[in-house]
């Protein structure tokens, strides 16, 4: 898979689930079997802004010339994924969720293991 695809299918990705959030936070994590008060449902609206941003900055940047900017960029993405697999795991095996809990492992995983091979292993 091409930079570029790996990248458009990234910031769609989150696009959807920032949207998400934002526009119905407790809805989204009715989904998950889970449940949340009004400090809650801002917090999901903070996450939410946070993955539409991070889907423009995804997006705007995915045709990118080989650069250091963009090595630091496929790293950040590379320890913001990272760091959401880690959450996914302690979520689901801290007994908060349901089944769909481990859509958010595959995609933090997939994502982790994308931005990883492009930024450390694949050379242009």
């Amino acid at each position: 898979m091409k930079l570029n695809t790996f990248m458009s299918i990234a910031a769609v990705v989150s696009f959807i689930f920032g949207v998400g959030f934002i526009v119905a936070p407790s809805a989204s994590l009715t989904l998950y079997g889970e449940s949340t008060d009004i400090v809650g449902q801002f917090l999901g609206r903070y996450l939410g802004a946070s993955l539409v941003g991070l889907a423009f900055v995804v997006w705007l940047t995915r045709n990118a010339a080989a650069s250091p900017i963009r090595r630091g960029l496929l790293v950040g993405l590379f320890v913001t994924n990272v760091l959401g697999f880690v959450v996914a795991i302690y979520d689901m095996f801290s007994g908060t969720g349901n089944a769909l809990s481990w859509l958010n492992i595959v995609i933090y995983l997939l994502l982790a293991l994308g931005f990883g091979y492009f930024a450390f292993m694949k050379t242009d």
